[in-house]
């Protein structure tokens, strides 16, 4: 990859190029382009679906947020910010993007006929998508948190063995109905117990309701954010409550405000960035992770650096689920 900074540099060198744009003809391929609107700026070559590792799909989707809005929103300001990251990794020695290449499907648009009628279709689109990606590592992008039950149903049917998600959050999502409707933001995880464990990290903001759905239901775990504070015995805990096969949500909700600002729902006394990446390394590293999901990101007009931090954490993700390819 060139240096993204300069359009100066590579140019002159076809081997060093990104690809034109899509339909420009070959005789202008050296003229100096825009980089691509997709995650982290892959062109057709290094994005192609064919060869890629993982899997961006966008699902702008918001209807059942109960206070700050703008998450339809974030998966545009997420995929812009990250054009802007530096594709190298300290943490690996090498550009993990150029090794394991990342492809960026357009996003989802769901109907607006209601909450329930929007997770019927998410989930059965889902469903047809990750199909069609097969074993690619594949991130979706929200939106609000309820999409994330419809993915986990999703992947629930395409695996025989029961699988966990692990929840990054402040809030258990728990309730049985939110605001009229069993399909909020707020019900998520309630939506997926039947057929999945749940392993809540970060907790900080619930209901008595949701204690006690937690505590009746043997496959629900709650790390509570304030004991994550002193050590760091709580990966343990919750890395132990974890089945072979894991699917990860991540509510960016999850992070301290004073990290993400740029959400709908914030809890003082979250979760901090080095402190986070080393236990995502070590549930990657010990536990098959299917799929993902990071939601809620509400961007703030003219503050980038949310947006930013969200891209990053993203490129960790497909980085980790390939860590063995990359040392």
């Amino acid at each position: 990859m060139p240096n993204r900074r300069d359009p100066d540099i590579g140019r002159g060198h076809e081997s060093d190029q990104i690809a034109a744009p899509a339909g420009v003809p070959s005789e202008l391929s050296d003229l100096p382009w825009e980089l691509p609107h997709t995650f982290l700026a892959m062109d057709e070559v290094s994005g192609a679906l064919e060869t890629a590792a993982g899997v961006i799909l966008p699902v702008p989707y918001e209807s059942t947020t109960s206070w700050g809005g703008g998450t339809r929103l974030g998966p545009r300001a997420i995929i812009e910010a990250s054009r802007y990251i530096e594709l190298y990794d300290q943490e690996f020695g090498c550009e993990p993007a150029a090794v394991l290449g990342i492809n960026t499907l357009p996003a989802l648009e769901l109907t607006r006929a209601g909450a329930t009628p929007a997770m019927v279709e998410l989930r059965e689109s889902y469903g047809r998508v990750a199909s069609a990606v097969g074993e690619r590592f594949l991130i979706m992008l929200g939106g609000e948190h309820s999409i994330s039950s419809a993915a986990v149903l999703a992947q629930a049917d395409r695996h025989e063995e029961r699988l966990t998600v692990l929840q990054m959050d402040a809030h258990a999502d728990l309730r049985g109905e939110y605001e009229g409707t069993p399909d909020s933001h707020a019900s998520a995880m309630a939506r997926v117990l039947d057929r999945a464990d749940v392993v809540a990290v970060g907790v900080r903001g619930v209901s008595q309701e949701e204690v006690d759905v937690s505590n009746a239901h043997a496959g629900s775990t709650l790390i509570w954010a304030d004991e994550m504070v002193d050590d760091d015995a709580w990966m343990d805990k919750a890395i132990d409550a974890l089945g072979p096969k894991v699917y990860l949500t991540f509510d960016v909700d999850y992070f301290d405000p004073s990290f993400v600002p740029s959400t709908g729902t914030p809890e003082p006394g979250g979760g901090d960035w080095y402190r986070t990446l080393r236990f995502l390394k070590r549930v990657f590293a010990e536990r098959e992770v299917v799929a993902a999901d990071v939601v809620e990101l509400a961007p703030t007009p003219g503050l980038n650096a949310p947006d930013f931090l969200v891209a990053k954490l993203v490129y960790k993700l497909v980085s980790y689920r390939y860590q063995g390819r990359l040392v």
